[in-house]
């Protein structure tokens, strides 16, 4: 078992159904500053919460798995006896987003989102050829990120951010996203990058029975959408794929209008 972690969460508070927000790698929950007040306003209980080893959580040498970093999400949970619950995963948060159902039970669970996130399966495997991540990619991001921190999360950034060659956001929200990075572990940004390249959910997928919504980029150049979003909509009977025209992967803040509308409508039936 795991050490113990103390995660940084945020709650909104209030009487309204609640909607957690998992953020994606290598941020914290301050990414999605964009989404929480007019969700906030629109009714929810909204919370977000630094993934262990990122943000302002604990930093703990180990848990860096799906399993381990699902049960911390079932905690935030747990601790505040949460029903009736949306969570929505942003890129990496697609993964406890997914694997939350076969692990924990849906009893809490009203609703998924995966928003540009990495399900079913992002590595590209003999048995998996749709991945969009080849092991030779998976290797040089690895060695990109050991050998610069700084280097790496300058080019990442606007990878990120950028739709058809052109950055989509201010640079101002270029540098906080950099700002949130740094505040991530060497050994949690590592060990968070070799699991959402090479878990597969696609068994995970097959589990989910409550309602869907598949959120992406049709110009996300991180987790393509063909690879991933597609796919993951596909796997899930009854889900809906809202596509978002020349957006990246980082479109709840490149994006935000229609990330939060298309949310919205969702979480509103």
């Amino acid at each position: 078992m795991a050490e113990k972690v103390e995660l940084h969460v945020e709650d909104s508070g209030g009487a309204g159904r609640p909607v957690i927000l998992v953020h994606g790698w290598p941020l914290s929950g301050a990414a999605w500053e964009k989404q929480v007040p007019v969700l906030r306003d629109a009714g929810f209980r909204v919370l977000t919460y630094d993934r262990r080893g990122f943000g302002r959580s604990s930093k703990p040498a180990t848990g860096y798995d799906y399993d381990t970093l699902t049960a911390d999400l079932h905690q935030v949970i747990l601790d505040r006896d949460l029903r009736d619950v949306t969570i929505v995963g942003f890129s990496m948060g697609g993964g406890e987003a997914a694997r939350y159902i076969p692990n924990h039970g849906a009893d809490r669970v009203h609703s998924l989102v995966f928003a540009a996130a990495v399900p079913p399966y992002l590595m590209q495997t003999d048995d998996n050829p749709e991945g969009p991540l080849t092991p030779e990619q998976a290797k040089a991001m690895e060695d990109a990120l050991k050998d610069d921190r700084d280097t790496f999360f300058d080019s990442f950034t606007q990878d990120f951010f950028t739709a058809n060659e052109e950055l989509k956001v201010t640079e101002s929200d270029r540098q906080r996203a950099i700002e949130l990075a740094h505040q991530s572990s060497q050994v949690a940004a590592l060990g968070c990058m070799k699991a959402f390249g090479t878990t597969d959910f696609r068994d995970d997928l097959r589990q989910i029975q409550v309602p869907v919504l598949v959120l992406h980029g049709d110009a996300d150049g991180i987790v393509p959408l063909e690879g991933s979003g597609q796919r993951t909509h596909e796997a899930i009977p009854g889900s809906e794929l809202v596509v978002i025209e020349d957006a990246p992967h980082g479109l709840n803040v490149s994006h935000p209008d229609e990330f939060n509308a298309a949310l919205l409508a969702f979480l509103r039936r």
